[in-house]
């Protein structure tokens, strides 16, 4: 089953994951979402050996009740 990369990205900016991960075969799916997603600027990604990219969201430095 395909990954909701919209979704996923709606949860990492209410806090409620704090990254996930993206394989080289999904990039072409979560590139579509990420380019249609709202606050993008904010999804940061991080490659890692073997293609796989780890995104998190960057609140830019906010806690919880700011």
């Amino acid at each position: 089953m395909a990954k909701d990369f919209t979704a996923l990205m709606n949860q990492l900016k209410d806090q409620e994951l704090d990254e996930f991960e993206v394989t080289p075969e999904e990039f072409p799916a979560f590139q579509k979402a990420f380019m249609a997603f709202e606050t993008r600027k904010r999804v940061i990604g991080q490659a890692h050996k073997g293609g796989k990219l780890i995104y998190r969201y960057d609140d830019g430095g906010k806690k919880d009740g700011e």
